[in-house]
């Protein structure tokens, strides 16, 4: 019979080797590098939504290295390409250090050339299952974007369409063009 390491939050922070890595209810997934296209992309996600949170004050985003404890017991901790999470849901920025302990209200999943859709998917109905209102998935080599809501419903954006995240984002458009530029 073999045995399966079931991990935790701690084991996650005790970790010393360098990497991203996903939790999902007790099993510990790295991560490999992605690739530069990849990061090109989070970039420019990050950028514009920084922007616009920036100039509005409606609150904070965060990059690939944030990790959301989204669950305990058993533990689920994700770490999208890019979150938000307004204002009235973030903690005191002293409790912000270490992972966060909330759901974000926008979370960013760029597919990598490694990932399997079934992956992808599982990911999807976690966010969105743990209170996420909104998960954009970037499909890198079609120039597309699928946006995800709670009923996991997703209407696909191609590159020369604007998505309006006016629901978490008032008065934010991203046009799917920038986000690939």
């Amino acid at each position: 019979m073999t045995m399966t390491r079931h991990y935790t939050i701690d084991d996650l922070a005790a970790i010393e080797e360098p990497g991203r890595y996903d939790l999902i209810r007790g099993d510990l997934l790295r991560m490999p590098p992605a690739g530069g296209q990849h990061s090109e992309i989070g970039v420019n996600l990050i950028y514009l939504l920084w922007g616009y949170v920036r100039e509005a004050g409606t609150g904070r985003v965060y990059g690939p290295d944030a990790g959301f404890v989204l669950s305990r017991d058993p533990d689920l901790l994700l770490s999208p390409d890019a979150a938000f999470v307004l204002t009235e849901h973030l903690p005191p920025s002293d409790n912000r250090r270490g992972f966060l302990s909330l759901t974000p209200d926008l979370a960013v999943e760029i597919v990598s050339p490694s990932d399997r859709a079934s992956d992808v998917d599982a990911k999807v109905a976690e966010y969105l299952r743990a209170g996420t209102r909104v998960v954009l998935v970037v499909q890198p080599p079609l120039h597309s974007i699928a946006v995800w809501t709670p009923d996991l419903r997703a209407r696909v954006y191609g590159e020369g369409e604007e998505i309006d995240l006016g629901d978490v984002l008032p008065g934010f458009r991203l046009r799917v063009a920038d986000v690939f530029a």
